[in-house]
C-alpha cells in the first residue's frame, strides 16, 4: 500500500489541528472531556485505546466521532462468540477460471478499527489482532500484507456484565496504549445531553458523511511526527521509569508493568505536553497519564483486592510515594 505523504507542521498549525478534532468530538459526546482528551492523546502517539464503560455511556459514539473527524477509512467489528480470525484479517479465495489464488482483505485493512464488545470472543480470535496492533501488519496465508498508517485500534468492553465473555490475555492487555473509563455524566452535562438531543439539536444523523471539513491521513501523521519532536528532560523520563519500577517492588501489586508501560508514559506525557501548546514534558504531564496507561498493566495482589482497593487507587497511592524532579 501506498504510505500517505508525511507533512511538516508549525506549533500554530498543530495547536488549530488539535483543537479541531478536540472541538469536533466534544460537541457530539457531551460531558466526557477528559475521555476525549485520552483518546486524542492515544491518536497522536500511534497508540490503541480499550475503552471501558457500562452501555449507553458513548464508547461507540466516541469512536464514530473521531472517525468523522478524520477523512481516513473506518470499519466496525463487532465481536461474537463466532466470530473467526480470517473474518477479521481475511482469507485466500481460490479462483476457478484463472487458477490461482486471491487474497481477499477483511475489515482490519482500515485507519480506524473499532472492535466493539472485544471480550465477546475467544482468545483465539482476540490473538488475531495481537500482530496488526504491534507491527501494523496483516499475515494471510504466509504472507505479510502492510497496512496503511495511520492505524488506531478503539476497542469496547462492558465491566459489568460478564456472562458469555472471555478476558482479554495479558499479552493482548499490553497492547493497548491506553486503558480510558467512561463514567456516567454530571448532572448539568446530561442535563445538557438530554435537552439537545429532544430538541433535535443533537442527532446520529450529525454523523453521516458529509461536506465538512475533515483532516486528511497526511495531518494526522504530521501531528504524530510533532507529538515525536517534544523534549523530554533525562530526570523527567527516569521519574516515568521509577513510577513504573515502583509498581513492581510494592507487596500491594503482585504483578507491575513492563517496560512497555515505561515507553507508554514518555510517548503519551509528549503527546499530552503537544495538546497542552508545549515542546516540553512536565513531570506533571507524566503523572497525568500514568492512571491510564498503568491501570490494565498491572494485577493487584489478593490482600488488595479483599480490602476492596482497585487499580486506581492502588496507583495514587503508589505515584505519592515516587519523588518527582523538581527542575
Amino acid at each position: 500500500m501506498t504510505q500517505p505523504t508525511r507533512a511538516t507542521l508549525t506549533p500554530e498549525q498543530a495547536h488549530d489541528h488539535i483543537d479541531f478534532l478536540r472541538n469536533r468530538i466534544q460537541a457530539l459526546l457531551i460531558g466526557q472531556d477528559d475521555v476525549v482528551d485520552q483518546v486524542l492523546i492515544a491518536l497522536l502517539c500511534r497508540g490503541h485505546v480499550l475503552l471501558e464503560g457500562v452501555p449507553g455511556l458513548g464508547k461507540t459514539l466516541l469512536v464514530r466521532a473521531l472517525a468523522h473527524c478524520f477523512a481516513g477509512q473506518f470499519r466496525r467489528i463487532q465481536f461474537t462468540p463466532d466470530l473467526m480470525p480470517a473474518d477479521m484479517t481475511g482469507h485466500a479465495v481460490y479462483h476457478m477460471q484463472e487458477g490461482s489464488f486471491h487474497i481477499r482483505r477483511g475489515p482490519i485493512f482500515t485507519n480506524l478499527l473499532l472492535a466493539d464488545e472485544i471480550n465477546r470472543s475467544p482468545a483465539k480470535t482476540q490473538a488475531a489482532l495481537l500482530e496488526v496492533m504491534q507491527e501494523q501488519q496483516v499475515t494471510i496465508e504466509g504472507e505479510s500484507h502492510a497496512l496503511t498508517p495511520p492505524f488506531m485500534v478503539l476497542a469496547t468492553q462492558n465491566p459489568v456484565e460478564q456472562e458469555g465473555t472471555y478476558p482479554l490475555p495479558e499479552a493482548q492487555l499490553d497492547r493497548f496504549l491506553l486503558k480510558v473509563f467512561i463514567d456516567y455524566p454530571t448532572l448539568d452535562d446530561e442535563a445538557r445531553l438530554v435537552r439537545q438531543v429532544t430538541s433535535g439539536a443533537l442527532d446520529m444523523g450529525d454523523l453521516e458523511p458529509g461536506d465538512e471539513e475533515t483532516l486528511q491521513p497526511s495531518q494526522i501523521l504530521a501531528l504524530q511526527a510533532a507529538a515525536e519532536l517534544i523534549a523530554v528532560d533525562e530526570q523527567v523520563l527516569n521519574y516515568a521509569v521509577r513510577l513504573v519500577q515502583a509498581t513492581r517492588q510494592t507487596s500491594s501489586i503482585l504483578k507491575g508493568a513492563g517496560p512497555r508501560a515505561s515507553i507508554g508514559l514518555v510517548n503519551a506525557a509528549k503527546a499530552w505536553a503537544l495538546m497542552n501548546g508545549r515542546d516540553f514534558v512536565l513531570p506533571d504531564d507524566i503523572k497525568q497519564v500514568s492512571l491510564p496507561v498503568m491501570r490494565h498493566r498491572i494485577l493487584l495482589a489478593p490482600e488488595s483486592e479483599i480490602d476492596g482497593l482497585t487499580p486506581d487507587q492502588v496507583l495514587k497511592q503508589l505515584i505519592q510515594t515516587v519523588d518527582a524532579p523538581r527542575t
